[in-house]
């Protein structure tokens, strides 16, 4: 397929023309070098998406707090990792909601169990979080129970004390989940989403948006909201919206050039710039680029980095960090922002 049409249709649909819309990126941390993104809060600590995750991260360094964005029956915009929660809440164990599971095909992909917009946002906020990988980090299953689901709003809020707690800005990250999908059943994520930013008057320092889906972001600049956009990038097949274009061809030259007229940042899953010149290609056109998942164990560390015998043992994840440091990357999203700050400082 030619991108350069693919593009053309794209912004017919979004409303909006193809000549770079892109705001200014967000702010470079006070402390200089890469910017260093909580995913999903402090997730290698505490459980994803819950306010003492989001907490943790800022606490421990962390310049943007990332929430994904799903929406509940009553189309308010919630923070969790997938629309499905058995894996994040205690949904599974509440008999009242037992008839709740059921099995629908998300981005073409069959999924069983409990889906956020079944439920409304009070029904949600009856619910706890739990860790959402207690095999590998039975640590954080101490704080299953403690805490509610978050709104999108209130972690607006919570960023936004933390900044005057802390002395600085804190950027929010959302994403965009399943915006195609949600969109096909009534429940569009772009229009709330600029809701809350409009609302709360959220600037370019203050809010990156995000999503594996160009559609979704060229909506959102269709908006003129003036906040940077960030467009992820996964490792095979492409983006659910765009059948026929894969992930590979969005991260050729021509490509990046294509995301750039819509977006100031990619975000890549990190094993992409190893051995390419994908960080260089990015910068030539004027993009900032953000890998993901930066995680402490060794079952997610390149075998060289790894520590000791057990999967979930710590490797060192300094040398990863260094690794990437070294390639000129503008941020890193990683579960563990304390050790991404320290192997910032050197």
């Amino acid at each position: 397929m030619q991108l350069g049409r693919r593009s053309l249709l794209l912004a017919a649909a979004a409303g909006t023309a193809t000549a770079a819309t892109a705001a200014p990126a967000a702010a470079a941390p006070r402390t200089g070098g890469p910017v260093v993104i909580g995913h999903r809060g402090a997730a290698g600590w505490r459980p994803e998406h819950t306010a003492a995750s989001y907490t943790y991260a800022v606490q421990t360094g962390a310049d943007w707090i990332e929430p994904d964005l799903v929406p509940t029956k009553d189309h308010v915009l919630v923070v969790r990792h997938e629309n499905e929660i058995s894996q994040t809440t205690d949904v599974a164990r509440r008999p009242e909601f037992g008839d709740r599971r059921t099995t629908k095909t998300v981005d073409g992909r069959s999924v069983t169990g409990w889906f956020t917009e079944d439920f409304t946002l009070a029904e949600l906020k009856t619910l706890r979080a739990v860790e959402r990988l207690p095999a590998v980090r039975n640590r954080n299953t101490v704080f299953d129970g403690r805490e509610q689901i978050m709104t999108f709003q209130e972690v607006v809020d919570l960023a936004r004390r933390l900044s005057r707690t802390h002395g600085r800005t804190i950027a929010v990250f959302p994403e965009t989940k399943h915006p195609t999908y949600f969109r096909s059943i009534g429940l569009p994520l772009e229009p709330k989403l600029a809701s809350v930013i409009r609302r709360n008057r959220l600037g370019r320092r203050e809010c990156v948006v995000q999503s594996f889906e160009p559609t979704s972001l060229r909506r959102i600049a269709a908006e003129r909201l003036g906040v940077p956009l960030w467009q992820a990038l996964g490792t095979t097949g492409g983006p659910y919206d765009l059948p026929g274009t894969t992930y590979k061809e969005m991260m050729t030259p021509a490509g990046l050039a294509e995301i750039a007229e819509y977006a100031d940042w990619i975000g890549p899953d990190k094993s992409s710039l190893v051995g390419t010149s994908l960080v260089a290609d990015a910068h030539a056109a004027g993009l900032r680029i953000g890998p993901y998942t930066f995680r402490a164990e060794n079952q997610f560390l390149p075998e060289r980095f790894r520590r000791g015998s057990g999967a979930n043992d710590f490797g060192d994840a300094f040398a990863e960090y260094a690794l990437y440091y070294d390639m000129g990357v503008d941020a890193v999203v990683t579960d563990f922002p304390d050790l991404a700050v320290m192997a910032r400082r050197g």
